[in-house]
């Protein structure tokens, strides 16, 4: 199997995954607070669903996406708010439908679009692979809020590799999004996966390194985890700052989480 498809294989299962935590929950599970300030567990699904249907926009009417961006812009409107908050006054099961619905949809477009299509996204355009890429990641993402809320374990499955991956190829957007110069210096990352297997990215003879579990590292990187609360070191200038900057979805720098860690500073 191609890497391609790989990528379309972990997005599904990750998708599955989720689904089997959300689909047996009574209506007032739907609206247990998440981490994210003001955002239930229908929220998380209700942007999920949100963001789905936009991908799906941005391969078959590239230019109705790019208008639509421009539309919010100018209105100023927090959108993934306001559609997240729309969608979680729907019913649970309509909204579980609707999210189910269009993940398939977003899957088979993804699977019949040539892997070498650019298309736009909230960030910089992209081609599919990063486009699915980057689905994952979030679905990831906030299913780690719903399973926070829920205290439900998740297992960490080797699909982190690819969420990993994203988190490492955003070194330079995270720098740009606080106005600082992408670091020419690279940065050697080693990750211990779930199965103790190493994955690593960057030249192995490179000051700078980042090294912990890559389960760490993906909550680093989409801000799910206070960087003080996880095992990850970093040693190089580029390096240490990654660790305060390190954002690998799109859009403005986000707040982060606070820190939960007991530690002396």
């Amino acid at each position: 199997m191609n890497r391609y498809g790989e990528i379309l294989d972990a997005l599904r299962a990750e998708g599955a995954e989720l689904d089997a935590v959300v689909a047996p929950l009574s209506p007032d599970r739907w609206a247990a607070p998440t981490p994210a300030a003001g955002w239930t567990v229908a929220h998380q699904i209700a942007h999920l669903a949100w963001t789905d249907d936009r991908a799906r926009q941005a391969i078959t009417g590239p230019e109705l996406f790019r208008e639509r961006n421009r539309a919010d812009a100018q209105l100023g409107v927090r959108v993934t708010d306001a559609t997240a908050t729309e969608g979680a006054r729907q019913d649970p099961a309509e909204l579980l439908r609707r999210w189910r619905t269009g993940r398939r949809a977003l899957h088979d477009l993804l699977a019949a679009t040539p892997a070498d299509t650019r298309v736009p996204w909230f960030g910089p355009p992209m081609k599919v692979p990063s486009l699915a890429t980057a689905r994952l990641m979030e679905t990831w993402a906030h299913g780690q809020d719903v399973v926070d809320a829920l205290a439900v374990h998740r297992e960490p499955t080797a699909r982190l590799r690819h969420v990993a991956h994203l988190g490492v190829r955003t070194l330079g957007f995270a720098f740009e999004l606080h106005g600082l110069p992408v670091p020419e210096a690279p940065v050697r990352v080693e990750l211990t996966a779930p199965d103790s297997e190493l994955w690593t990215w960057g030249p192995a003879g490179a000051t700078d390194r980042l090294t912990g579990p890559a389960l760490d590292f993906c909550l680093l990187t989409t801000q799910r985890r206070h960087r003080d609360d996880l095992a990850l070191e970093a040693a190089g200038e580029t390096a240490r700052r990654w660790l305060r900057l390190a954002q690998s979805f799109a859009g403005p720098p986000g707040p982060g989480r606070p820190r939960t860690t007991d530690r002396a500073d």
